[in-house]
């Protein structure tokens, strides 16, 4: 017989079918064993009644965990027992026979228990399966999916950029060095941003989902060491509201996509749905500031940066007199950006560079970039960079390069805010940081 999934079986009352999962629970009652079994697809109650002998010898082993194939006959319950709104609440499974196809060590807690993140961690390929997890991860899938969807439709084509790189693209961001061929020193990519600006040059509209690597010492909520960067780059624009208004669209439309497919998901965090108004409220870096400060009667340590406490309470503002939990800052110092950030001189010493903020949280950065070749030679050699290092990618330059600008989306932030989760790790399926890299480093 043909497996079907778990979520199928309220089509087949009255048949015999063929699932095949994990045991999620078990319980005995009198002469009765009864189990909820579990795939991908979901949940369902099965029992073995006194008359199923055989079944009872297999069942009678059966601990979480197990991996199990179950011949049974489904069955609607009684009125009464009837668990309305809850997948396969009005059927049970009555089990007939079981094949055991993985047989599970004892299991180090039972799997939905609240534990640390530093025990979920450590117990990562068991706390995995848990409904929390999986509830982020599927999630995740969907903003990826979304992210995707919505610039294609804006004439983006995806490109792969490179994870091993010949230098830092930042110019100054901690990479990580990695032994090459010929005794060279390679590093992994701090960002795919010179690899975009290169493709622009052939395609004008291009995005990359990108693993990028920070060998930054932060031991933070919002820091970890392997991102996920959903970046796009944009030819021809006049300036940085441009690419602001491509990734309005795209976060309207990735909030749009999550809403409509995970209503359940957001209910279970105990969160909504984020607010985006018409059009999402803009404020530069000094009127952000201003308004900080007047609002919550505090002093502002760095002006020339948002510090954590400023995304946090700008974002305050914003959802309770803008009903938006989303918030551009605009017009940081050109000095504090990368090198190629774009600085017209009548707005000096400002750069047409932006951040989005979400719920508290800078999950996005980007900007209008140098197109000119000399200009873009000459800010190397202000930051102290050797421009013969990055030969390569100022070619793109020197052939002819369109005004053009972009931003990029850390994957991992997103989710986090997105079900409003504290740390940035538990909405990355497989942390590293300073600390752990699978096992604790200390271990």
């Amino acid at each position: 017989m043909k497996r079907i999934y778990i979520k199928e079986l309220e089509n087949n009352i009255g048949q015999e079918v063929l699932i095949s999962g994990w045991v999620d629970v078990r319980r005995d009652q009198g002469k009765m064993i009864f189990f909820e079994f579990r795939d991908v697809s979901g949940k369902i109650q099965g029992v073995i009644l006194p008359n199923a002998k055989e079944a009872h010898v297999v069942g009678s082993t059966l601990r979480p965990e197990w991996v199990v194939s179950v011949l049974g006959k489904v069955n609607a319950r009684p009125e009464k027992n009837i668990q309305k709104d809850k997948l396969n609440g009005a059927i049970e499974l009555e089990i007939l026979s079981i094949e055991v196809l993985s047989e599970a060590k004892e299991v180090p807690f039972e799997l939905n228990t609240e534990v640390n993140l530093d025990t979920h961690l450590d117990y990562l390929p068991f706390t995995l399966r848990n409904a929390r997890t999986r509830d982020i991860f599927k999630m995740q899938a969907s903003i990826l999916n979304a992210y995707r969807n919505s610039l294609a439709s804006q004439g983006f084509t995806e490109f792969i950029a490179p994870a091993l790189v010949g230098g830092d693209a930042e110019g100054g961001a901690a990479a990580f060095k990695v032994e090459y061929f010929y005794d060279k020193t390679a590093f992994l990519a701090t960002s795919p941003q010179l690899y975009k600006q290169i493709m622009v040059g052939s395609f004008e509209r291009v995005f990359t989902i990108a693993k990028v690597f920070r060998a930054e010492k932060s031991a933070t909520t919002r820091h970890i060491s392997e991102i996920t960067q959903m970046d796009f780059e944009m030819g021809f624009i006049e300036d940085e509201t441009a690419p602001m208004q491509v990734l309005e669209a795209v976060v309207r439309d990735t909030v749009e996509a999550v809403t409509k497919k995970h209503s359940d998901i957001f209910a279970r965090f105990n969160t909504t749905p984020p607010e985006i108004p018409a059009k999402i409220p803009v404020f530069t870096l000094k009127d952000a500031h201003a308004l900080i400060a007047k609002e919550f009667n505090r002093t502002i340590e760095d002006v020339y940066d948002m510090a954590p406490e400023d995304e946090r309470q700008i974002c305050e503002y914003a959802k309770k007199n803008l009903k938006s939990d989303f918030v551009f800052i605009t017009k940081f110092p050109t000095k504090k950006r990368a090198f190629y950030t774009y600085e017209e001189p009548t707005e000096a010493p400002f750069s047409r560079g932006f951040d989005l903020l979400f719920r508290g949280l800078e999950i996005n950065s980007g900007a209008q970039r140098i197109n000119n070749y000399e200009s873009l030679v000459a800010r190397m050699k202000d930051r102290g960079l050797d421009p013969e290092k990055f030969s390569f990618y100022l070619q793109a330059f020197k052939y002819g390069m369109p005004p053009h600008g972009g931003s990029s989306t850390g994957l991992e932030r997103f989710t986090a805010r997105m079900l409003e989760i504290t740390n940035v790790k538990e909405a990355t399926a497989f942390p590293r940081d300073l600390n752990r890299i699978d096992t604790l480093l200390s271990q």
